[in-house]
């Protein structure tokens, strides 16, 4: 029995980490599919909140156009989600 108790207390622990990390893992891989699929023209929202429009992109970051004349230049990391006519295709948030 007491076998069985020290399984237990070794073995919860471990799952709990091991499914914490591959959470982890997962959001870290859509985020890195989500920034690969961006393309100027998209309409997007931050990841704090902030719609706009992509209107330039490098390897690192994005330049969204937020108003007429207001560019605003973002991590593409942050783009939170890429707004679309009919759904809204989520970066996992």
């Amino acid at each position: 029995m007491s076998d069985l108790i020290l399984v237990a207390v070794v073995a919860l622990p471990l799952v709990g980490f091991w499914l914490l990390i591959r959470g982890q893992q997962r959001r870290a891989q859509q985020v890195a599919i989500l920034a690969a699929g961006l393309r100027v023209g998209q309409d997007v929202v931050t990841t704090s909140g902030l719609y706009g429009t992509i209107a330039a992109l490098g390897d690192a970051e994005a330049t969204l156009l937020v108003a007429p004349g207001v560019e605003l230049r973002f991590d593409r990391r942050a783009i939170g989600r890429v707004l679309g006519g009919e759904g809204d295709t989520p970066g996992s948030g």
